[in-house]
């Protein structure tokens, strides 16, 4: 794989981890500097509950986030301890900021007197500033991140929400990867464009999309993908979510909460999919986001090859599946996701 001079630093920003690679021309891809951190939200819940036991009311500015820290908040009000956010940082806990108001969060746009400042954001350059340059690295040129985002519906479930945007990829983008690393957001993804204002206007993507076009980054699963098929499962601490690609498009796609499987039903789900037998409305009423899989091409062999990456991918160990690990470590896979979306503009 090649890049061109540009020094890029590609987040993938999880609920427990942002995976961070940054590609340095001039070095080969396995010398590339490579960092595992804990996730901005696990940070912002730290500090609630610091304040929290020193008896102090909190004040949420910033931008909207992943909203991993809302368990801290809801100890922090239990505990009679108030909240105010503004309006910008209350869309971390939900896109309709009535329902913020519901949770005992008051919504202002100034700091309430004797409130600790509690700062939200997936990106802050100050801290990848002090970072890289502790590291000694350079400023990159250009930043690139992915994150999850169920979007902004109004009118319907943010799952139901959700799976029409994958609709919309399946037809109206006919299902081409590079079609998942947005240069502009779909406008439903609120968090990814916050996102992208915090990055300085690089490209962003969902996490869990990116990470399955990180295993494409592999040359012989994209050589099997391209010629006979490959079913891609990204088995995510919250999300569960498989592609089925062939001849370099998207086919199908099947999402759920990885927190309702068990090995066998996910096993038995990814089985109906790959044969085309697995529908939305199933999926949907078992809590899942949804599945739909496009008129499958006689070509391949039943989507056979399986190749399962993610945090919780030894769910399916006692399976016939195969765990690649894209530049050499499976945590980074969303990162190389998003080189090859770059890669029409980045590639050598």
């Amino acid at each position: 794989m090649s890049v061109s001079g540009e020094r890029l630093l590609l987040l993938d920003i999880g609920s427990g981890t942002q995976d961070v690679l940054y590609v340095q021309p001039g070095l080969e891809p396995c010398n590339w500097p490579k960092f595992v951190l804990p996730a901005p939200a696990r940070g912002v819940a730290r500090r609630i509950r610091q304040l929290t036991a020193q008896g102090r009311d909190i004040y949420l500015s910033g931008v909207n986030m992943g909203g991993g820290f809302a368990q801290a908040l809801k100890e922090h009000l239990a505990a009679g301890r108030r909240a105010s956010a503004h309006p910008e940082a209350a869309y971390a806990l939900a896109d309709d900021l009535s329902l913020v108001e519901t949770m005992g969060v008051r919504l202002t746009e100034l700091c309430p007197a004797r409130h600790a400042v509690v700062r939200l954001a997936d990106y802050e350059p100050g801290f990848w500033q002090a970072f890289l340059a502790a590291a000694g690295l350079e400023q990159p040129d250009v930043v690139a991140a992915c994150a999850q985002d169920h979007g902004f519906h109004p009118g319907k479930s943010n799952r139901e929400g959700r799976f029409r945007l994958w609709e919309r990829f399946l037809v109206e983008a006919e299902g081409r990867p590079e079609a998942l690393v947005h240069r502009a957001p779909p406008p439903e993804l609120t968090r990814l464009a916050a996102l992208q204002r915090s990055i300085g206007g690089g490209a962003v993507a969902d996490s869990g999309p990116a990470a399955v076009l990180g295993v494409l980054c592999v040359p012989a699963i994209a050589a099997e993908a391209r010629e006979r098929g490959a079913c891609i499962v990204n088995i995510g601490n919250s999300h569960t979510i498989a592609f089925l690609v062939y001849a370099d498009r998207v086919f199908g796609v099947y999402e759920q909460h990885t927190g309702l499987l068990d090995a066998p039903r996910l096993w038995s789900d990814l089985e109906r999919f790959r044969a085309g037998r697995l529908d939305f409305a199933e999926v949907f009423a078992a809590q899942g986001h949804g599945c739909m899989t496009l008129d499958l091409p006689a070509a391949t062999d039943g989507f056979g090859r399986t190749y399962v990456i993610g945090p919780r991918r030894d769910l399916l160990r006692e399976f016939a599946v195969e765990f690649p690990h894209p530049g050499g470590d499976m945590m980074l896979a969303g990162c190389f996701g998003l080189l090859k979306g770059l890669g029409a503009s980045f590639a050598g």
